[in-house]
């Protein structure tokens, strides 16, 4: 089955490049937009299922690329057929019973946030959001595919730029009862993922061990996806240097969660992630700290003592470089002293025996102070020290 699933994926993608050309669209910048943004998913979802089969999860996430290359095909095709064929090409029903898949995606991503990470609810109390949520959003694809073939079997197709049937874009061609079924649908969706983000964090609060760690990824990967949308859409706007940065951040947002949630999935490194935090929150305030140095020292060299541009950015420049790796250490011992204390516990640790062994003239005692410090710092399930006797 996953082999399928792959091969069809597959197939899809490779119909964006020729559907994109009948339609006068770039397949980057139009047509698989979606797609590239939810084959982060595919991917993980395609390694879980393969090691994890019975984990619905992994097929959820399996299944969002294969809705949205969908929705790109048919979105194309439905533009070349409709818009400038004006209906002379052939298979234009198929392509609008695909171009839906968008709803599909939209379904698939909520599930996966509600099933995190075992494919059950987090807890009994949160099954009946499950239900709250599943019982509108099946209504709504339901009726979108309904609402799609009665426009087929009326032969009344007609799209919008974007390729989207203008029945269900929610304005005046639609009907008015699907109007109010789809902002029934999304005010349930978002109260049905604040409802599961609130369950688990309430399960984060009461877990320890491996299912914390699960629960942090899981919070941590959307913290970045919202740090990185917040980040990288104005700064996108802006162009040159930091319209790339604003890319890189919308990069990172798209993979955050994805990668976040088969790490948890997986339970592969599950127990870096209180490095990965530390690390991140460090960089992100010496960032910050260097840019208001090298702002601050450029606008004082060049507004209060006159001095010119480049001498100033150049001093800038060096005074930041100068400050880095001081700062840095400054800045990531408080960070692992509060957000990876088990990290800074251990580096206090190996300080500590670091200092004892300069005076240690005892072979024995080594070897047990060793064995010791490798225990707290570790905690491996077994320790042992070998000894090279010759010589």
């Amino acid at each position: 089955m996953l082999v399928i699933l792959g091969c069809l994926l597959l197939a899809l993608i490779a119909i964006v490049v020729p559907a994109a050309h009948l339609a006068h669209r770039s397949p980057i910048a139009d047509g698989s937009v979606p797609l590239w943004a939810y084959l982060a998913f595919g991917v993980v979802g395609f390694v879980v299922a393969w090691r994890r089969p019975r984990n619905p999860l992994g097929w959820i996430l399996a299944g969002l690329p294969v809705a949205a290359a969908l929705d790109g095909d048919g979105s194309l095709y439905a533009i070349a057929a409709y818009r400038l064929r004006h209906g002379t090409l052939p298979l234009g029903w198929v392509a609008m019973l695909a171009q839906p898949g968008w709803a599909i995606a939209i379904v698939l991503f909520g599930l996966a946030v509600l099933l995190f990470p075992d494919g059950r609810p987090a807890s009994r109390r949160l099954r009946w959001v499950l239900g709250l949520y599943l019982a509108p959003a099946l209504a709504w694809m339901a009726s979108a595919y309904a609402i799609t073939a009665d426009a087929i079997i009326r032969h009344d197709i007609r799209v919008d730029s974007g390729g989207n049937l203008l029945a269900l874009d929610n304005g005046p061609s639609s009907p008015s009862w699907w109007n109010v079924l789809q902002d029934v649908v999304f005010v349930t969706i978002a109260l049905g993922l604040v409802l599961s983000l609130a369950g688990q964090a309430a399960s984060y609060r009461r877990s320890s061990g491996e299912r914390r760690q699960q629960l942090k990824w899981l919070l941590g990967g959307l913290g970045a996806c919202l740090a990185g949308l917040v980040t990288g859409i104005p700064l996108g706007h802006l162009g040159g240097f930091w319209g790339v940065i604003g890319d890189i951040a919308l990069l990172a947002a798209i993979l955050a969660v994805p990668v976040a949630m088969g790490v948890a999935i997986l339970r592969y490194r599950l127990y870096d992630i209180d490095r990965i935090i530390s690390r991140t929150l460090a960089y992100a305030i010496i960032t910050g700290l260097l840019v208001g140095v090298y702002a601050g020292i450029v606008l004082l060299a060049t507004h209060v003592v006159s001095i010119n541009e480049p001498v100033a950015v150049a001093t800038a420049t060096l005074a930041a470089a100068a400050l880095f790796n001081p700062l840095r250490r400054r800045v990531q011992r408080r960070v692992d002293r509060r957000f990876n204390r088990a990290r800074y516990d251990a580096d206090k640790i190996v300080a500590a025996f670091a200092v004892r062994l300069k005076d240690a003239v005892d072979l024995d005692s080594v070897r047990g102070d060793l064995a010791s410090v490798v225990q707290q710092a570790l905690e491996p399930a077994h320790v042992s020290v070998w000894l090279n006797e010759r010589g």
